[in-house]
This record gives structure tokens, C-alpha cells and sequence, in this order.
């Protein structure tokens, strides 16, 4: 498989603060990750760091062998944990907004998507529920035929039932050539659809292992084995 992602030595400070201490990390294509761990344990920082937001203190990230710039965004595609999309515009606009920008990106497939969500896309997106505000940034990132899906809390603000539909949604859009980050404290919703775990904690890798293996060889579920490494 190939690489898509490689972290060596990523460290990120904050004046005295340590978000991400000395990360290494390399991530294949054809697999659903998630990033896991509690709050100020530097998934966020990671994240940004990957789609050039933030700087690295020192060491080297890499997106498909590129560090974080134009080249790199042109094989991921980003869902931010808040709204960043202007809610002035109307959903069809977003579509076509998105279409523009993005030279992988389907509208067929999105317009299919926002139909099957009963979305109406002549609202504006200020008018829609939080809810339908996130499976509408959702949709515009799955739509793209990226190499690399980083999603910040992709589930965090909709029903369970939306949930279930999201979670087909991102199964049934990306392939082996592709990698989906999936960063999610909503453990047991997501974890039937993860391939490879990752536990982060104060800034620094505590766990990176396949799922299956965690089930073999621990005899346990990732939630349980979450709860058992953070205690909660």
C-alpha cells in the first residue's frame, strides 16, 4: 500500500505548552482511521497541521510525500469541526462553489447525497439546522475524489439515525487508493467502520495498531480499551 501520510519527529509548542511532542507516524491508503483521544490531547493540532493551518514547531509532516501547501490540498479533503463555509450561500451555490475550486470534485454525487437527505438546496445556509449544516459540509468534502479524508468530528452534532446514514456515506466513498482520518469521541458509533486506531495523549502516540488486532489480542472492544487507557 502506499503512503499517505508520514509525521517524523512533528513536534508543535505553544509558548511553554507541548500540543505534539516528537510524533512519528506513517499511514497507508485503502483504510478508515480514527483519531482518538480526549480533549487537549493534540488531535485538533495534528489535523491542522496536516492541511497547512498550522506550522510545525519543528520536524516534517507529509501528505502524499508533499508538505502541507497547494499540492498537498489537492489530494485532501478537509471537514473542519465548525462551519467554515460562507452561510450567506445558498446549497446549490455551495455545490457549484465547490466545483469550481475543485478539479476532483463530483457534483453529480453530491446533489445525489443532498437529495437522499431530503436537503433543500435552495435554502440558504444560515436558514438550516446545525445539524443539516454538518451532513452538508459532510457531503461538499465526500464529494471530492481525494486521496486523503481528514474529518474533524464528522458526527458530533447529528441524530443517530443521520449518523448511521453518514457513516455509509463515508464508507461508500472512498476506495484503496484513499485514506480516511476520521478524529471522533463518539467511540461506539463509529468504531464498526474503523480499520486502525490511533491514541493520542499529551501530544504523543500511545497507540497505533489495526482493530482486528485489538480484538484478537485484547479480547476487547476499542471503547473498552479507550476507556481502559484514559480511565474514563
Amino acid at each position: 500500500m502506499d503512503t499517505i501520510l508520514e509525521c517524523k519527529d512533528l513536534t508543535k509548542r505553544y509558548g511553554s505548552f507541548t500540543a505534539l511532542s516528537s510524533l512519528n507516524l506513517s499511514l497507508e491508503k485503502g483504510q478508515i482511521i480514527g483519531l482518538l483521544g480526549p480533549n487537549g490531547s493534540g488531535k485538533t493540532t495534528l489535523i491542522k497541521c496536516m492541511n497547512g493551518l498550522l506550522a510545525p514547531t519543528s520536524g516534517e509532516i507529509l501528505v502524499g510525500g508533499y508538505r502541507p501547501g497547494v499540492e498537498s490540498k489537492r489530494i485532501l479533503s478537509y471537514l473542519p469541526e465548525r462551519n467554515a463555509l460562507p452561510d450567506w450561500m445558498k446549497v446549490r451555490d455551495l455545490v457549484h462553489y465547490f466545483q469550481d475550486f475543485y478539479a476532483d470534485f463530483r457534483t453529480e454525487k453530491a446533489f445525489d447525497m443532498l437529495k437522499d437527505l431530503k436537503i433543500d438546496i435552495h435554502k440558504r445556509l444560515k436558514n438550516l439546522s446545525k445539524g443539516t449544516k454538518e451532513k452538508v459540509q459532510l457531503i461538499l468534502a465526500m464529494s471530492r475524489k481525494a486521496d486523503l479524508y481528514c474529518l474533524d468530528e464528522p458526527i458530533g452534532g447529528v441524530d443517530p439515525a443521520s449518523r448511521d446514514y453518514i457513516l455509509r456515506t463515508i464508507l461508500n466513498n472512498y476506495s484503496e487508493q484513499a485514506a480516511v482520518l476520521i478524529s471522533t469521541h463518539l467511540i461506539q458509533d463509529i468504531e464498526t467502520v474503523l480499520d486502525r486506531v490511533l491514541f493520542l495523549q499529551d501530544g504523543e502516540l500511545k497507540l497505533n495498531a489495526a482493530v482486528d488486532e485489538i480484538r484478537e489480542q485484547r479480547g476487547i472492544s476499542v471503547d473498552a480499551l479507550f476507556r481502559e487507557v484514559f480511565k474514563c
